[in-house]
């Protein structure tokens, strides 16, 4: 099995692109951008994510099984959210009357 190693500077360049994206995560809950808000702090999140992905966990010059394997992950995930999102929607929402 081989192994991908990154250089430790690349590691670092990681942690401060995560830093700044961090950073921006917290300003961006001080401002009032009306429906772009959500928007915007998932493109953070998923910037985010990725880049833990393809850094620390080591996609990125895997193994084609270990980014197929990612992939199904992520696809599953959405699947699963779906499903939620769903459910959440076709309910009847009837108030409780006490």
């Amino acid at each position: 099995m081989e192994t991908t190693t990154h250089p430790a500077k690349t590691y670092w360049k990681t942690f401060a692109a995560l830093l700044l994206l961090l950073a921006l995560t917290w300003s961006i809950g001080y401002v009032d951008l009306g429906l772009f808000n959500v928007i915007v702090a998932l493109a953070i999140a998923i910037t985010k994510a990725l880049l833990v992905a393809l850094f620390f966990m080591h996609i990125k010059g895997s193994s084609r099984l270990l980014r197929l394997a990612a992939t199904v992950g992520v696809i599953w995930l959405l699947i699963m959210l779906s499903l939620t999102l769903g459910d959440y929607l076709t309910r009847g929402w009837v108030p409780l009357n006490h």
